[in-house]
């Protein structure tokens, strides 16, 4: 008998996408780094860059300035554009990967046609922003690992009913008695009694948040479309416990068959 299960390909998946967040998190600790030695060019306050008043961000320009924002550009394109654009099969343009990883107001500010001066006020919005994407990747990299430690658990219980159902079914019904097949049909009983308490286990682990500090979390739910977006069912756990659950179900029909007509 086959039981379809996805929780070791959920596993595979999970350590994958666990591996390339830990890459992206480091590519922004390296581009955070570079722009923390980037010293600001200490310009009139006439000269051109980020200015913020009453919430609203402007930018002013100055055509005497030289291109201070290219070290910066060139450290965002050498650090974290290559994982932002890894899976995109269309070529995006340097700047707009910048405005995807941070905002429209540090793309326009950081473009060369621009001639906006790398301040102190831009500077620190770059750090700002690639400091929050930091965070972001580190609450998802760490959402990641419980998923993974979930998947583990639950694919302890599946192969071990998996397990049991396979060596019962070496043995013949026929070649029970009832009192065999009375422990047969309770043991299945059982096993889904742990399937119901594995669904209800992982839908208590979706409702959950993994939070890094106090403004950065990651619902699990949330989680499930974007690492399970490839996969033939949105919820691996929940359709490998639905599918044994139903095998379990039938072994006991056709187990209380032969109860009824031994009986």
């Amino acid at each position: 008998m086959v039981v379809d299960t996805y929780i070791e390909q959920a596993r595979t998946c999970a350590r994958s996408e666990q591996d390339a967040i830990a890459e992206m998190r480091d590519a922004y600790e390296a581009f955070i780094r570079r722009v923390q030695k980037q010293q600001p060019e200490q310009t009139p306050s006439s000269a051109a860059g980020l200015t913020t008043a009453g919430g609203v961000t402007h930018l002013s320009a100055d055509s005497s300035s030289t291109d201070g924002c290219r070290p910066v550009r060139k450290a965002f394109a050498e650090t974290i554009r290559p994982h932002s654009v890894a899976d995109l099969d269309e070529t995006e343009s340097l700047l707009e990967t910048i405005r995807e990883e941070f905002t429209d107001a540090i793309a326009v500010a950081l473009a060369p046609t621009t001639e906006a001066s790398f301040t102190p006020d831009l500077k620190r919005m770059v750090l700002t922003e690639a400091q929050a994407r930091r965070a972001e990747a580190t609450a998802l990299r760490k959402a990641l690992e419980r998923e993974e430690a979930h998947l583990d658990e639950a694919g302890v219980v599946v192969d071990d009913i998996i397990a049991w159902i396979v060596n019962a079914n070496q043995t013949p019904l026929t070649d029970l008695g009832f009192d065999a097949l009375q422990q047969r049909h309770e043991t299945l009983t059982d096993h889904r009694d742990r399937c119901e308490e594995m669904a209800y286990d992982r839908q208590a682990f979706l409702e959950a948040t993994t939070n890094n500090g106090v403004d950065v979390g990651v619902r699990h739910r949330s989680l499930m479309p974007y690492l399970y977006q490839d996969f033939p069912v949105d919820h691996p756990v929940l359709a490998t416990v639905a599918t044994l659950d139903e095998t379990c179900q039938k072994c006991q029909r056709t187990v209380r068959d032969h109860l009824v007509r031994g009986g």
